[in-house]
């Protein structure tokens, strides 16, 4: 299913009338679970603490570090434990591509026991994404590198591999939360039901409209049993990434409920909106669609904030758009 919308057909609301000072205060407590700053082999146009800095004079709560080649744990414990008066906390991260072997719990236990939160499913390695990028280079290295392996966490039979059944199992040890990462939707299904057997109880779909296929039936099921939709602002802001307007926006929020949708950055490429400024795009646009502030709150920092953990929970709030 493809949910983008025509560009020169893109819906956007006035948002002329917003109000600077609303943004501000609901910026302070925000959550950002996805963003892409360096070093890295990708183009960044910002480091991780340039990062954590912008979000700390911005009151964020919270970011996560995501490298799709390397493990962010040493850099968010280093950052925390050098800059303790930040206001911002960082977070970090494994994804599970062939940089790091794959599905390989060796990778996986030492960044959990470095505080890493999020656990990702393959995304520039998943056989998925391969398949959709066959025509381009999805998201391009600065050089040249090696083609990736595709991986699947399911054999032909469609059972999970053993390998992610010990990912599994070290991600429920640790509480941590369970991303999809850039998986088919096919694929999702007996993943998450895997891991509910394990005891994996943090489960997240990122950009269910890029490359995973997550129709709107989909996303309702999801939702419905708990798993957390995360959208990337950079498709729905005013930058050279968005791809979505306002009105299918209102419809993938009412589909995942704002209970259980949340916004992340998924920013820090050249020529884009910094993640700060990009979150801060996505309050001004969620306003002006109409969502009262404590909608906003949940979508910008309560959900996230619940997902991972950080305790500073907003009430989940059922109501569709």
């Amino acid at each position: 299913m493809s949910n983008q919308s025509n560009p020169k057909d893109f819906v956007t609301p006035d948002m002329s009338d917003i109000d600077e000072a609303r943004i501000d205060a609901l910026m302070r407590g925000a959550v950002d679970l996805h963003v892409h700053s360096g070093p890295s082999v990708m183009p960044r146009q910002l480091d991780h603490l340039a990062a954590l800095e912008e979000a700390s004079a911005a009151g964020m709560r919270a970011i996560v570090f995501k490298d799709h080649y390397y493990p962010s744990s040493v850099a968010a414990e280093m950052f925390n434990e050098r800059f303790p008066d930040m206001v911002a906390e960082a977070l970090g991260s494994v994804v599970l591509n062939n940089a790091v072997g794959g599905f390989n719990p060796y990778a996986v236990e030492p960044a959990l026991r470095m505080g890493a939160k999020i656990v990702w499913m393959p995304t520039i390695s998943a056989a998925n994404h391969i398949r959709a990028g066959h025509r381009k280079n999805l998201l391009p290295t600065k050089v040249p590198m090696l083609k990736q392996a595709g991986l699947s966490p399911v054999n032909a039979l469609g059972e999970v591999v053993d390998s992610v059944k010990q990912v599994l199992d070290l991600v429920a040890q640790h509480d941590a939360t369970l991303s999809a990462g850039h998986l088919h939707i096919s694929e999702i299904w007996p993943l998450f039901e895997e891991a509910r057997r394990r005891g994996v109880t943090r489960l997240l779909v990122n950009h269910p409209t890029f490359t995973i296929e997550a129709s709107y039936a989909d996303m309702r099921e999801l939702a419905e049993a708990g798993v957390f939709l995360e959208h990337s602002a950079c498709m729905f802001i005013e930058n050279r990434m968005r791809s979505i307007g306002a009105d299918v926006l209102a419809e993938l929020i009412e589909a995942g409920t704002i209970g259980q949708t949340f916004f992340g950055s998924d920013l820090g490429q050249i020529n884009a909106p910094r993640p700060v400024e990009g979150m801060r795009m996505t309050i001004r646009l969620l306003l002006a669609m109409g969502y009262s502030d404590e909608e906003v709150r949940a979508m910008v920092s309560g959900n996230a904030a619940r997902l991972v953990g950080l305790g500073h929970e907003a009430p989940a709030l059922a109501r569709s758009a």
